[in-house]
């Protein structure tokens, strides 16, 4: 039951001395966290002068004593308007994007505003006014079956009657004629509408606090109905798609409120256009008005803005005024825009755009406007779209890239096998995976789009298939689209919106770049990498993991006649047909990069990796290395281990089979003399991977030193280099001063650190961590967002040991974690000289680590 609030009580009359029921003036007391967006705006609009009609504004709290049951004395709030005018109420929430209750229009129409209108506006427009409010109020306020009047033909006066008949009959009381009781009722609706559960559950998922506000506008209305030119549109300066400066908009003659938008074919051009009539010829002067009114919001509001207005018998009136709905590549254009017209500064640009809505502007993606057909979801870990054809093999994939069709390349997880068939597929799709298993991260730093962790389909290998989540059957060779951006799996092809790297990107970007004071470079293991790592403006190659130049056929045979070697001098045999292939990538990799700092990973993974797994490939070994196929099981069964992330890899490998680290630290020292000789002066960072114990590093470092002593004596050239470690065990964080002796710097891989921290397998976990999240075991994925309490911690000590021991080491990391806004702050905070990410993630680290800054200037402005 509804219980009146008296005057004095927590609604008042509106005046500049009630906070809670306020009307708008140039010095009402109006913020958004009390009154909400709309409500403000509305009140800078006014102090444009804009001609806005009167508007009194509901606070936050006295909406929600009305869902309470509370009913203010609203002829007080009338009282603000001419008694003969119409009203509307609209929602005011904090964020936009929150919703709310849709607007109702025409309060305060009854059986003698229609006569009255009749007079004015003409019998048509008045009884459409009166036809239109009261089906609004029967379905959203009265809470009536909308299917109720759709038995009512056309918008005369019989259909007037009818409606007035179908309300009094459902309802059971007639119409309500009074202002008062309609104001009183739509208030009280709206407020419970916003408290009610759907909708809270709705904007939590937007991102709103459980506790969220409403306020409502309530607005005197400008008709749009009537005599002389009436009718209402939006319009705004720019185009929401590219960003450029184009009036767009509609108008809609006889219309109110938003029915412009609706699609009506009746909506007509709003500058002069060959193709129709325009708002520019109907009302010349009204348009002019309304591009100066635009011009003066852009101005200052600092922000490009969206007009809704009305048009009443050839006058203007501005109803609101909203931010422009945007894409990425548009938000890029207009804060580019405002900063270059002077509106904004340089560093408000920056702080302006989100980090990751870079990732639109760097990869294809789905239209926004296209129709899904969702088969599944997974994992979205790189980002970006394609289309392809179905093949569950590399091999089919090379053979699909080679007759020039594009592929999505499927598999139930990736391994160093597929890097080719990865580099000719669209796309990659997995079964199993997370944010840092091996397609994940190929994927990223190829700037594939990769959906992994796809569960919910069922992946039927043997029968070249796959079934959707709602049972449908796709075979090799039918045609699908990955959404890396979203993580789904859509069916067929779908239309795309291509990337676009232009001046204004480089722009922003330049400006991003005069504000960090973190550095950024790239993960980068073929020189294709390294030109995209470059484009984006990397500060040099942070991790070039050396075992992926491996896996060339024409490098795998050498490899596994290693493997299978008798002694030393067998190996080193084999291993001299890999060296000027080596040497050859890492010549190319300091040519691209140009003196900036190159960091090489020797070689890390369990040479199981290299031999094959299925009996055809076994033989096809056999035939190849000239010895029988029970020699090459046995061989390869002595080299499998139970858990070979943690057996005989990086350092342990380095170490019992020397002379692959000798052939690489050869590759390395040949190539940077020979780049001297063209120009390019460069200083090696030489990684030693899964270091443990500084004993380890002292054995690589004396046979490193022993190979760049015969090389400067060979070539007769002086160079130097660093050597270093990539801290990745929680023993190596623990003893980051022992080890720091011996190294130049310490590059801290998050991704296995993150793995043998937790105890979690980084492919396997993403098949429970979502449960994980949900219960709030994890507040988040550690392998998407960096744990800074318990991987931080070690990350922390590490740093700190390592400084002790060493002042002037170089510290940073290179995980996947690298280009999270939250990681690059723990970086910062912790004392990190650079990150280190995939190429194509590079500037949103560039940009996420200038926000940080600038936040701090903000914080500390005296710093």
């Amino acid at each position: 039951m509804l219980r009146a609030i008296s005057r004095g009580a927590a609604v008042q009359k509106p005046g500049p001395d009630n906070p809670d029921v306020t009307l708008i003036t140039s010095t009402s007391p109006m913020t958004t966290p009390t009154h909400g967006g709309r409500a403000k705006c509305l009140q800078r609009l006014v102090r444009l002068d804009l001609p806005v009609p009167r508007t009194v504004a509901l606070s936050f709290d006295t909406v929600h004593t009305l869902a309470g049951g509370y009913l203010p004395d609203v002829r007080d709030v009338l009282s603000e308007f001419d008694e003969n005018a119409l009203l509307c109420v609209r929602p005011s929430s904090e964020d936009p994007d929150w919703g709310g209750p849709g607007a109702v229009l025409n309060i305060g129409m009854n059986a003698e505003k229609h006569a009255d209108l009749c007079t004015r506006i003409g019998e048509t427009a008045a009884t459409d006014i009166y036809l239109r409010f009261i089906q609004t109020y029967a379905v959203d306020v009265a809470r009536l079956d909308a299917e109720m009047f759709d038995d009512i033909d056309g918008t005369g006066p019989a259909a007037l009657k009818a409606a007035l008949a179908v309300y009094e009959d459902e309802a059971e009381e007639p119409f309500p004629q009074d202002p008062a009781v309609q104001l009183a009722e739509i208030l009280r609706s709206m407020a419970r509408a916003w408290e009610g559960t759907t909708a809270r559950l709705l904007r939590q998922a937007k991102g709103a606090p459980v506790d969220a506000g409403l306020g409502l506008v309530v607005q005197q209305m400008a008709l749009g109905l009537g005599s002389g030119e009436c009718g209402s549109g939006v319009l705004q300066l720019v185009n929401p798609s590219t960003g450029l400066p184009q009036i767009t908009g509609r108008y809609l003659s006889q219309s109110q409120g938003r029915e412009a938008l609706d699609g009506d074919t009746a909506s007509i051009f709003l500058e002069k256009d060959p193709r129709g009539p325009s708002l520019e010829e109907l009302a010349p002067e009204a348009f002019a008005a309304l591009k100066e009114h635009a011009a003066l919001m852009r101005a200052r509001l600092r922000e490009e803005m969206q007009i809704e207005f009305t048009i009443e018998d050839g006058a203007l009136h501005i109803l609101d005024g909203v931010r422009v709905e945007r894409s990425a590549r548009a938000a890029l254009k207009i804060v580019v825009r405002l900063a270059e017209d002077g509106i904004i500064s340089k560093q408000e640009a920056v702080m302006r755009i989100e980090p990751r809505a870079l990732s639109e502007l760097l990869h294809r993606q789905v239209a926004a406007n296209s129709p899904r057909d969702i088969l599944g979801f997974g994992i979205a870990a790189s980002p970006g779209a394609a289309t392809g054809k179905i093949v569950f093999t590399s091999e089919a994939a090379q053979a699909m890239a080679a007759r020039g069709e594009a592929c999505v390349l499927i598999r139930r997880e990736t391994s160093p096998e597929d890097i080719r068939g990865m580099h000719a597929a669209a796309a990659v799709l997995t079964e199993r995976g997370g944010m840092t298993s091996h397609a994940a991260v190929i994927g990223r730093g190829l700037g594939l789009p990769c959906v992994v962790g796809a569960a919910n389909m069922r992946f039927q290998a043997k029968r070249r298939s796959i079934v959707s989540v709602d049972g449908r059957t796709f075979r090799e060779g039918d045609e699908i689209t990955i959404d890396g951006t979203s993580g789904q799996v859509l069916a067929g092809s779908v239309e795309m919106i291509e990337a676009t790297l232009d001046d204004t990107f480089r722009t922003f970007m330049s400006w991003a770049d005069a504000e960090r004071d973190i550095g950024v470079r790239a993960n980068a293991d073929t020189p294709a990498d390294a030109k995209t790592a470059l484009h984006f403006r990397a500060q040099g190659i942070g991790l070039c993991r050396t075992e992926h130049m491996f896996f060339e056929a024409e490098r795998l045979t050498p490899m596994r006649e290693m493997i299978f070697a008798r002694d030393v001098k067998d190996r080193q045999a084999a291993l001299e047909l890999v060296l000027p292939m080596q040497r050859a990538d890492f010549l190319e990799l300091f040519r691209i990069m140009q003196g900036q700092p190159v960091c090489i990973r020797l070689f890390d993974p369990p040479l199981h990796e290299f031999l094959p797994t299925t009996r055809a490939g076994q033989r096809e070994l056999a035939e190849a290395l000239d010895l029988p196929v029970s020699d090459v099981t046995r061989r390869i069964e002595s080299l499998s281990e139970y858990n070979p992330m943690l057996g005989m890899r990086g350092v342990r490998l380095g170490i019992t089979v020397p002379e692959i680290y000798d052939m690489q630290a050869r590759a390395i020292f040949e190539a940077t003399v020979e780049a001297a000789k063209e120009g390019v002066t460069i200083v090696p960072e030489i990684m030693v991977p899964l270091v443990s114990a500084k004993r380890e590093v002292e054995l690589v470092r004396a046979r490193v030193e022993a190979v760049a002593a015969a090389v400067r004596a060979e070539k007769g050239a002086a160079f130097s280099y660093r050597l270093g470690v990539m801290v990745e065990t929680p023993r190596a964080c623990l003893r980051a001063g022992d080890i720091a002796e011996h190294a130049q710097f310490l590059s801290f891989g998050t991704n296995d650190l993150t793995q043998m921290t937790y105890g979690l397998s980084r492919d396997d976990a993403g098949r429970f961590m979502s449960e994980y999240v949900r219960q709030g075991v994890f507040t988040e994925d550690p392998f998407h967002m960096l744990d800074t309490e318990g991987v931080g911690e070690l990350l922390r000590l590490g740093v700190v040991r390592g400084r002790t021991a060493r002042p002037n080491v170089v510290l940073s990391i290179c995980g996947e974690h690298a280009a999270d806004a939250d990681s690059i702050a723990f970086c910062r905070e912790a004392g990190f000289d650079y990150v280190s990410c995939s190429p194509f993630r590079v500037p949103v680290a560039r940009l996420a680590a200038a926000q940080l800054a600038l936040t701090d200037k903000m914080q500390y402005p005296s710093a």
